[in-house]
């Protein structure tokens, strides 16, 4: 690690906390299941209990809370884990008290919360004692996750930065190269309690293909607290895949300045972020997902809206999705056309006729929660879609080799492959893997590496 880049580090840590051998990276396949191998390192003393950044790079925020989970879960690990799924794992941890820092890295086809930082409270409603935010953006809006600042009880400030990463094209000079060829080969060791017995092997950097090319809005100010974040540049979300308009060094730069108000950092992958799916484009034909997203559309507050118009907004959507909710779950029980024709003369349910219909056409069974779960992720954007070529993947990888380079020492990597749920192409993840695991060891030497996935799994 470079001397600008210890300088730009986490505050040391005190309190006795204990250093990893070597840095440990946890390779999971759903992404919620990264926060127990979190709570350990907590538990350890590996990571202090509190005031950790957390820089995600994912194709998704997964900044969601479960909507109905009591905010005192958080207290009870074993009962919060079985809660979690994988939009809605990293808030919890925040109302608990352990991230302050969020910076959320994503491509340029992802979208759903708007550049630059937000600082905003995540606390129990005292309504509802549900956790709940004073974040206005529509991410945080269209799933009713807003209240008031004087709502909340046991506030915990969140900083959250929000930052473009497009693609880089590689380096082809010779010196790059040669860099990379002389680089130490890496001895890969993995934990013989994880899941997947993964031998140890030695895997070099020029041995994956070309130089480590291998990859809601308005801010909410209550306290003073949530102004020590320098903010990170606005960028805008260019889908050009040659033009960066963030420099990943300046990038790199920013996010040294949000390090420095954390005691350590947790570094976190979602393969995704390299190539995405949206799996319910392939489950629904055509005009089904158009009709989801008629039914789901969220109607945006005005650009100037007060406090009263975000409680009617949110109000509005919390009816509307209850409404769908309850529709769908009584057509698991009995879809027959009195059902549907009951649940279509409610407000803005109409076109459940049209898609009911279509679903039965080529259906024996429709699965409706799952209907309703891909009906939740039409709102006011679409979830990203984008199958990378292999020359995006590489400018991406390119781009994060840039980025690491400049930037501190994790005390830990967490890593999802989310391939089961066709959210990274299961064509494409085994390689995405064993890409980021060499630029890893290329950038930070020796790694642990747990993979704990499958027992049939082939990676490495």
């Amino acid at each position: 690690m470079s001397g600008a880049a210890a300088a730009c580090g986490p505050r040391p840590r005190g309190g006795g906390m204990r250093a990893y051998p070597a840095l440990p990276v946890w390779v999971v396949e759903d992404h919620q299941d990264v926060l127990p191998f979190i709570y350990r390192a907590i538990g350890s003393k590996h990571l202090p209990a509190s005031n950790i950044s957390f820089v995600h790079l994912d194709s998704h925020p997964d900044l969601l809370i479960p909507v109905n989970m009591p905010a005192d879960t958080v207290f009870d690990k074993e009962a919060l884990f079985n809660e979690l799924s994988i939009e809605n794992w990293i808030m919890p941890a925040v109302y608990a008290g352990h991230i302050s820092q969020v910076v959320w890295l994503h491509p340029p086809w992802a979208q759903q919360i708007s550049e630059g930082k937000h600082n905003f409270f995540v606390g129990k409603d005292i309504s509802t004692t549900t956790i709940r935010v004073t974040g206005t953006d529509h991410y945080f809006l269209s799933d009713g996750l807003y209240v008031p600042a004087d709502q909340l009880e046991n506030p915990k400030p969140l900083n959250l930065h929000v930052v473009l990463i497009n693609p880089t094209e590689a380096s082809n000079s010779q010196e790059e190269n040669d860099k990379v060829a002389s680089a130490k080969r890496l001895k890969l060791n993995t934990d013989d309690t994880a899941n997947t017995a993964a031998t140890s092997s030695s895997v070099a950097p020029g041995d994956h293909d070309n130089n480590f090319s291998s990859v809601k809005n308005k801010e909410v100010q209550h306290a003073s607290a949530l102004n020590r974040a320098k903010m990170l540049p606005e960028c805008s979300a260019s889908s050009s895949l040659r033009k960066n308009e963030c420099p990943v060094r300046e990038v790199a730069k920013d996010i040294c300045q949000v390090l420095q108000n954390g005691d350590a950092f947790v570094l976190d992958i979602d393969l995704d972020f390299f190539s995405v799916k949206n799996p319910f484009k392939e489950m629904y034909t055509k005009t089904e997902y158009e009709l989801l997203q008629e039914l789901y559309n969220f109607k945006k507050p005005h650009s100037n809206a007060t406090e009263e118009d975000l409680l009617d907004c949110v109000e509005n959507r919390v009816h509307q999705l209850e409404d769908l909710e309850a529709a769908f779950a009584d057509f698991c029980d009995n879809d027959d056309e009195e059902t549907l024709q009951k649940w279509a003369s409610y407000p803005g349910l109409k076109p459940l006729v049209q898609l009911v219909h279509s679903l039965k056409s080529r259906m024996e069974s429709p699965d409706y929660e799952m209907v309703h779960q891909a009906g939740l992720t039409c709102d006011y954007v679409e979830l990203p879609h984008h199958v990378s070529t292999k020359e995006e993947i590489e400018g991406l990888l390119q781009s994060i080799r840039v980025l690491l380079k400049d930037m501190p020492k994790p005390t830990l990597v967490t890593i999802a492959r989310s391939s089961l749920d066709d959210y990274c192409p299961s064509e494409q993840v085994d390689v995405i893997q064993e890409k980021v695991l060499s630029l890893l060891g290329f950038i930070y030497g020796t790694l642990d590496v747990h993979l704990d996935y499958s027992s049939n799994s082939s990676s490495l």
